[in-house]
């Protein structure tokens, strides 16, 4: 792969995220987490399959790659307890990273104090041992203040990561929304992690969110411990430029 090739592969939570989704299918997703000498930052799968997905990683590739779930999704509801209980099952079942939904309609009406909950009880859940990305689902805001405001409750409240979107709805990871997001880590919390999800699909696009990234908070921070790319299709792309 070249540089930027390698460093997508290697920010990329590779994921599978389809109603029909099955065992085998979840183990051939596992099977493509290596690549040479490069690995993924993580798989990302429903809570159904986190046990099978770290089973598979442990025998293919290596107990080094972590899995990731979703929780509350993708509707963003605002069912604190159920949010905590799902999150709960899912780090039973062994996974490392949790993908919770912000309660965005709840936001759009006006209803911060369920945004702070949520995040905040299923970061409590989360512990120290799992790291927490809060989708804000960013094509839902609609406007720039509405992004900063999600991005700002979300940090507020103990996200390790924020993150673009569920890859459900009809507008997904822009480059607006990227920015954003990226200046309210900038001022709020330059440890605090992105995540750019859904159609991105070519080296190119990875590309300009890594040129946004840099810009606004550094070459360092263009690193799986801070930048990830929420992708399945990417992965073809990648390899074509290996």
């Amino acid at each position: 792969m070249n540089q930027q090739a390698a460093l997508a592969f290697r920010c990329m939570d590779l994921t599978s995220l389809g109603n029909q989704d099955t065992p085998e299918m979840i183990e051939a997703l596992c099977a493509k987490a290596r690549y040479h000498e490069h690995q993924v930052a993580a798989i990302c799968v429903f809570p159904e399959h986190v046990t099978t997905a770290k089973r598979a990683l442990n025998a293919q590739v290596g107990p080094t790659v972590p899995v990731a779930t979703v929780t509350n999704f993708p509707q963003g509801s605002t069912d604190v307890v159920r949010a905590v209980e799902e999150t709960q099952r899912a780090l039973a079942a062994g996974a490392d990273e949790i993908d919770v939904v912000l309660p965005y309609h709840a936001l759009l009406a006006g209803d911060k104090k369920v945004c702070e909950q949520l995040v905040g009880s299923v970061k409590d859940a989360c512990g120290d041992t799992a790291l927490l990305k809060v989708i804000i689902e960013s094509g839902e805001l609609q406007t720039a203040a509405q992004i900063r405001l999600a991005s700002q409750l979300s940090i507020a409240n103990g996200a390790d990561f924020i993150k673009t979107s569920t890859g459900k709805v009809p507008i997904n990871a822009t480059l607006m929304a990227a920015k954003e997001m990226l200046h309210v880590i900038a001022t709020d919390n330059p440890a605090c992690g992105f995540k750019a999800a859904g159609r991105i699909r070519t080296l190119a696009d990875a590309v300009e969110y890594f040129a946004l990234a840099e810009s606004i908070l550094g070459s360092e921070y263009l690193c799986p411990k801070f930048f990830r790319l929420g992708a399945s299709s990417l992965l073809t792309d990648l390899i074509e430029h290996s």
